[in-house]
């Protein structure tokens, strides 16, 4: 796929076993992890990488996901996986996704809201421009774009309470993006394959706490409340299988 390559970051790679399902191809864990790494390689890339950020007690926390898959790729599959930030606004930076095969066709792409925070104070704060500058900004992607809120069906079922464990944290000492997804994966009944997941973080679930989920089935989706002991969500996940 030709585009201007001013202020993205790309990264080659191979789909590995550890990232493959029982089909043999890449599960949507793993492909959210991807997109999550191209991140932090950006940031890194230009400077604005996880050091600097702990030196400032700042970080760029995941606010919401809007991932589309129009094909998992299979194991030893050579693929590029690509970031831009596409917005700065107030406390909040946007930023799109995008996986592609050998050939340069699109197989995946997302779109992505941050929240800059302060660390220390525990609250956000509006970045300044030496914390955004860098990145610099690109077009949106041509994909279709959810509304930012996922609306909410009339009622959900309870399931099983389940504990946060040691492998779930990561550096900031929350639940990782990803395994908020994973914890959804867990819910859907049978062998669903999911083609868009959005995901509105609410919280930081930390490690001790418990685990409520709350699942509700449509004919067109399913959505998953993962929420305290008060049903207060930690993240909303919407599914789609097509």
């Amino acid at each position: 796929m030709l585009r201007d390559k001013r202020n993205i970051y790309e990264f080659d790679s191979r789909v590995r076993y550890s990232e493959i399902d029982h089909r043999g191809t890449m599960t949507l864990p793993a492909l959210v992890n991807y997109f999550q790494d191209c991140s932090t390689f950006h940031s890194e890339s230009v400077g604005l990488g996880m050091d600097r950020l702990k030196q400032k007690k700042k970080a760029w926390v995941l606010s919401y996901w809007q991932i589309i898959v129009d094909r998992y790729p299979g194991l030893c599959e050579r693929i590029t996986t690509g970031t831009f930030a596409t917005g700065f606004k107030g406390l909040f930076g946007s930023r799109n996704f995008y996986m592609e095969d050998e050939e340069g066709r699109r197989i995946a792409c997302a779109n992505s809201i941050w929240v800059f925070m302060d660390l220390e104070r525990g609250r956000p704060c509006r970045p300044a421009e030496e914390d955004i500058g860098p990145y610099g900004v690109n077009p949106p992607l041509d994909m279709p774009y959810e509304e930012r809120k996922i609306s909410l069906p009339g009622a959900f079922e309870d399931r099983e309470p389940f504990p946060v464990r040691k492998y779930h944290i990561d550096t900031n000492e929350h639940v990782n993006n990803s395994q908020y997804v994973q914890m959804a994966l867990e819910m859907l009944p049978g062998d669903i394959r999911v083609r868009q997941v959005r995901v509105d973080y609410k919280k930081s679930a930390v490690l001790g706490d418990i685990i409520y989920p709350g699942v509700a089935a449509e004919p067109d989706r399913i959505v998953t409340e993962l929420r305290d002991e008060d049903k207060k969500p930690y993240a909303v996940v919407e599914m789609r299988t097509r």
